[in-house]
């Protein structure tokens, strides 16, 4: 709670910053503020408390996902200096939201009651659909914006409408109590409904088939650093909470709630791999890769253990530091040209290095190779399920990462094989060139050293 409370007091003294015309102050500050909260929230990871009747949970799972959450924040704080340089005037609002956004995203991991998890999904909507729609010149992002907003409200009216079932149905809002009653008491069919309706909901937050047709178009309107908090932060929080949900709402998991969840899975793994084929549009391949990783990481919910916790833990990291290095690189060569394609990728190998090592290295760790990370995610989820029994999704899901690989290797071979004399020699970036090395560094070693997250549960 504590956590929540700082990150809360950080984001109205970044307005109060603004006010006092101090705005060169928003982005240290908040970083090094961010820094402190995350600290103290490693470090109090252990620590198991309610507060206010049970409304707000730290638990284990949810200080280990708000510390992924804050760690994800800063680096997104660090690129905004370079993305927000000709919008300075209105930065204090860019990472105020950004704040509020964080804070909503830990309320969705922490919740204990009902209304608390749809406030945290309000504050992050809201936040979301206002960043969506930041760049108000280009008509692409008030389209991204309008999209977002009118299909994301609909889905939290399904969420809501879910919500008022289960309470009709078990008399509480209390997700504990909740979980009992459905243990020991025989429940009307609207409470099996409403946790239906809560779970389609937020299949359509992490943009899971077949509720995904959102995504490309929102992703590649939307800012791309929107665009990289959506694809990271965004969709770690909703896969996160929708494991929780499901863990509570679903405690003996029947075998045809486990079959829909296999099935969406395959599904997002293959549709989004197949589309993502086809794209020349960087956001939208990376939207439609997105969709995909969200169908891995619900292989987790073949298993709602603290081994399943665990290894969905371990791959929303591993996504997560891969997907802000591609996403910070994606910044640094596309700020100034008029569109995303990966023809903008062509002799980035020889004009920037180091540049073209980050993103290779992102693009291998998503694709599942060894040392990186992204390997030992999927290595843990697939013996998971294997061991569960689900041998057809673990083949599906290994021909997918396979399939995967070729579009990743679509932007290594622009960038290496492909050398353009027409492409201008591209300048380093220092905020970018950190935040880029140190998420690949994190990737690397949480691959050679995979206990370094596991241990956390």
């Amino acid at each position: 709670m504590n956590t929540l409370i700082a990150i809360g007091v950080l984001a109205v003294l970044v307005l109060i910053l603004e006010i006092i015309n101090l705005r060169k102050l928003v982005i240290p500050i908040s970083i090094v503020g961010l820094l402190a909260i995350l600290v103290y929230t490693i470090c109090n990871i252990d620590h198991v408390e309610a507060y206010y009747n049970d409304m707000f949970i730290s638990t284990k799972f949810s200080s280990a996902f708000s510390s992924l959450f804050i760690a994800l924040t800063i680096a997104l704080l660090g690129l905004s200096k370079n993305f927000y340089k000709d919008s300075i005037s209105k930065i204090a609002d860019y990472i105020s939201l950004k704040l509020f956004l964080l804070m909503g995203a830990i309320c969705m991991v922490s919740f204990g009651n009902m209304a608390l998890f749809f406030l945290g999904l309000e504050i992050l909507s809201i936040a979301l659909y206002i960043l969506c729609g930041s760049d108000p010149k280009n008509i692409k992002s008030n389209e991204a914006a309008m999209k977002y907003f009118l299909l994301g409200s609909f889905a939290s009216g399904v969420i809501l409408f879910g919500i008022a079932l289960v309470y009709g149905a078990t008399g509480s809002f209390n997700i504990q109590q909740i979980s009992e009653i459905s243990q020991t008491t025989a429940l009307p069919v609207w409470f099996g409904l409403g946790s239906i309706l809560i779970i389609i909901g937020m299949l359509f937050k992490i943009a899971a088939v077949p509720f995904h047709f959102w995504a490309p178009d929102v992703y590649q309107g939307a800012p791309t650093l929107t665009t990289a908090m959506m694809s990271t932060l965004v969709k770690v929080t909703a896969i996160a909470t929708l494991f929780k949900l499901t863990q509570d709402l679903t405690p003996n998991l029947s075998i045809n709630i486990t079959f829909v969840f296999v099935v969406i899975a395959i599904l997002s793994m293959t549709i989004g791999n197949i589309m993502a084929i086809r794209q020349q549009s960087v956001k939208r391949l990376l939207a439609y890769s997105g969709i995909s990783h969200a169908g891995f990481m619900m292989i987790a919910l073949t298993s709602l253990t603290t081994l399943g916790a665990s290894n969905l833990f371990y791959y929303a990291v591993a996504y997560s530091v891969a997907g802000i290095a591609a996403f910070a690189i994606l910044i640094a060569v596309t700020q100034d040209k008029e569109n995303d394609f990966i023809d903008n990728f062509k002799s980035l190998g020889y004009t920037n290095p180091l540049y073209a090592a980050i993103m290779s290295i992102a693009l291998l760790s998503m694709g599942g190779i060894p040392i990186f990370a992204g390997f030992f995610g999927k290595f843990f989820l697939f013996t998971q399920a294997f061991e569960n029994g689900f041998i057809a999704l673990v083949i599906f899901a290994i021909i997918n990462s396979i399939i995967s690989i070729y579009y990743y290797m679509k932007i290594i071979i622009a960038m290496y094989f492909h050398k353009d004399q027409e492409q201008p020699q591209l300048k380093g970036k220092l905020c970018i060139q950190i935040v880029g090395v140190i998420a690949i560094l994190i990737n690397i070693a949480i691959g050679l050293y995979p206990s370094l997250l596991t241990n956390f549960f």
